[in-house]
């Protein structure tokens, strides 16, 4: 075991989700997302990527997404380096292209506060889509401070500091295969 192997292991308490168990969700989210938007009669989807937690989740999603997809990317920020949201979302970046008359899902890594959902589906929403959803692989409702619901969950969590499959502490962890509870030595709690 290399430097940063043991590094990882010896600051995850626990793992929550290995990785089959995530492989196999998201291919359930996936198939329900294009039946309904073939409902819906979509015969395109935007998928945009809140970034940098939702990267590796979004580029697993999108391959099993049974319609053509437009990939777009916003960077927001309301943590900063800590463990808590601040309630402030700044956008760091907007989208590329435009949305108008188009459907749109917002595909994000956990749904904490709800505050940056809320955030983001009210900004979207004025630029006129066709259809809004958001997708999440994460939902910690325990911890929301705003009424706001994702349409579409990969798995509820409880409110423990979770990292792994794209999930971050100060930008580290987000390669782990799965998602795991970071001690809270960790993070200085």
């Amino acid at each position: 075991m290399n430097f940063w192997q043991q590094h990882q292991s010896d600051n995850i308490g626990k793992i929550l989700l290995d990785e089959n168990t995530i492989q196999q969700r998201v291919s359930e989210l996936a198939k329900e997302i294009t039946e309904d938007y073939v409902r819906m009669g979509a015969d395109e989807l935007v998928t945009v990527g809140i970034l940098r937690g939702s990267v590796l989740f979004l580029s697993d999603l999108i391959r099993r997404i049974e319609l053509p997809v437009d990939l777009d990317f916003m960077a927001v920020s309301s943590y900063g380096g800590s463990t808590t949201s601040s309630g402030e979302v700044r956008i760091m970046k907007d989208l590329s292209h435009r949305i108008q008359g188009r459907h749109v899902l917002i595909v994000e890594d956990i749904v904490d506060t709800g505050r940056t959902l809320q955030f983001l589906k009210n900004l979207l929403g004025t630029r006129q889509p066709a259809s809004l959803k958001i997708c999440t692989l994460l939902d910690k409702p325990s911890r929301r401070l705003v009424d706001m619901e994702a349409d579409y969950v990969g798995f509820e969590v409880p409110d423990e500091f979770v990292v792994g499959y794209g999930l971050d502490f100060d930008d580290a962890w987000r390669q782990l295969p799965y998602i795991g509870v970071l001690k809270p030595e960790a993070y200085g709690k």
